[in-house]
């Protein structure tokens, strides 16, 4: 039903940025009924809610990247993108899009459809 591919990722200093997008191929619903979200998994760690949008203005962010990322969605070319400013090292992670037939949420296992995933390093 939903197919997603990550790209943007790289390698990246600590105070740059990097913009990812998530382009998305749906069959029997339209792309905008879908909630997306980012999330992202450091080594070791859990995946980690990042953001999340329902339409081109409702948005969610984790506190952790709160004055720093930004989520938007291109509802007309069915893509999702994370602008990613001032990044820290903490930063570093695979970073994931998903896709919901549910109301956007923080929680991972909300999500039915996920990418395969984009790495981005940040350096010190």
């Amino acid at each position: 039903q939903v197919q997603l591919v990550e790209s943007g990722g790289g390698l990246v200093q600590a105070g740059g940025s990097l913009r990812l997008t998530c382009t998305v191929s749906v069959s029997g619903r339209a792309f905008s009924s879908y909630s997306m979200g980012w999330f992202r998994q450091a080594p070791g760690k859990e995946r980690e809610f990042v953001a999340a949008i329902l339409d081109t203005t409702w948005r969610s962010y984790a506190d952790s990247v709160k004055g720093r990322f930004t989520i938007s969605r291109d509802n007309a070319k069915n893509t999702v993108n994370l602008q990613m400013y001032d990044l820290k090292p903490a930063d570093t992670a695979v970073y994931y899009c998903g896709a919901s037939t549910r109301p956007p949420s923080s929680v991972y296992s909300e999500y039915s459809y996920w990418g395969q995933g984009t790495q981005v390093t940040v350096s010190s």
